[in-house]
C-alpha cells in the first residue's frame, strides 16, 4: 500500500511541477516548439473536461471527481491482494484525477501543455495521460479477470 501511495503522489508532485513550469516559463495561448514534427508545449486554460466539454462546469467536476475517487478508493482497498497490473491502473487514475481536482480547485481551471505536432488532437497535461492510460490498462485488466473466471 505504500509504493501505491508514493506512485500517486510522485505522480501528483510531477504533474503539478510540469504544469507550474509551464505558467512560469510559456506565456499564455502561445505554442513553443518542444520536439520538433512530433511535440509541442503549449500554456492553455481548460475551464471543462476532455475537449473542453463542459465549460465552466466546476461544480459538476467537483461532485464527479469526489464520487470517482470514493468509488476508486475502495476498489483499491477491495483490490490491494489483487494483481499489481491493477493496482498500478488504479494508481494512475487516482493520481491523474487528483491532478487535475486541485489545478481545479485552486485555479477554477486545469493547465494544459502537451501539443501533439503529427495528429490533429486537443493540447493534455500528464494528468491526462496518466488517467487514459490507468484506465486503458483498468479495462484490459478487467477483461483478463472476466475471461480468466469465464474459464473456470
Amino acid at each position: 500500500m505504500l509504493g501505491i501511495l508514493v506512485l500517486v503522489a510522485g505522480l501528483i508532485g510531477l504533474d503539478q511541477w510540469i504544469k507550474a513550469w509551464t505558467v512560469a516559463t510559456i506565456e499564455l495561448d502561445t505554442v513553443v516548439d518542444f520536439i520538433p514534427g512530433f511535440m509541442s508545449l503549449a500554456y492553455l486554460r481548460n475551464y471543462g473536461a476532455a475537449w473542453s466539454i463542459l465549460q465552466n462546469q466546476q461544480w459538476f467536476f467537483t461532485i464527479v471527481t469526489l464520487v470517482v475517487m470514493a468509488g476508486l478508493a475502495r476498489y483499491l482497498a477491495k483490490s490491494i491482494r489483487g494483481s499489481l497490473f491493477t493496482l498500478f491502473s488504479l494508481s494512475l487514475i487516482i493520481a491523474g484525477g487528483l491532478g487535475n481536482f486541485i489545478d481545479r480547485l485552486r485555479l477554477g481551471y486545469v493547465v494544459d501543455m502537451f501539443h501533439l505536432d503529427f495528429i490533429n488532437f486537443p493540447v493534455f497535461n500528464l494528468a491526462d495521460v496518466c488517467l487514459t492510460v490507468g484506465v486503458g490498462l483498468l479495462l484490459i485488466c478487467i477483461m483478463k479477470e472476466e475471461n480468466n473466471g469465464s474459464k473456470s
